[in-house]
């Protein structure tokens, strides 16, 4: 599956975004969902997730209850909406792929198949 991540930008804090992760070439539900990012000289790490029928979601501490994962598999879209922004949010963002048979989601990055371009998210104080 080929997976375009888009909706980054330059914003303030206290702003919101919706990262928008549109997918191709294989059937959408057939992968649980996530999102991961990655800030100058730190790992990759998972934001959020979201299983393939969207039933079970998982987020990183640091954004529950700030950030939303959500995906329209009729639209072959998953998103981030992304609201009270931090400078600690800035990052690349990537959307990610994973292959599964059942309803489980992972937070670990080298289970995902599929990793979309980025999308830099800059956020400033």
């Amino acid at each position: 599956v080929q997976l375009q991540a888009s909706g980054g930008g330059l914003v303030q804090a206290g702003d919101s975004l919706r990262l928008s992760c549109t997918a191709s070439g294989r059937t959408f539900s057939d992968y649980a969902l996530g999102w991961f990012r990655q800030a100058p000289g730190k790992e990759r790490d998972l934001v959020a997730a979201i299983s393939r029928a969207g039933t079970v979601r998982r987020y990183k501490d640091s954004v529950r209850g700030r950030f939303t994962i959500s995906r329209d598999n009729a639209k072959n879209t998953a998103y981030l909406q992304m609201n009270s922004l931090k400078p600690d949010d800035t990052a690349v963002y990537y959307c990610a792929a994973d292959y599964t048979v059942t309803g489980a989601i992972t937070t670990t990055p080298s289970a995902y198949d599929f990793w979309g371009q980025g999308t830099q998210v800059t956020v400033s104080s």
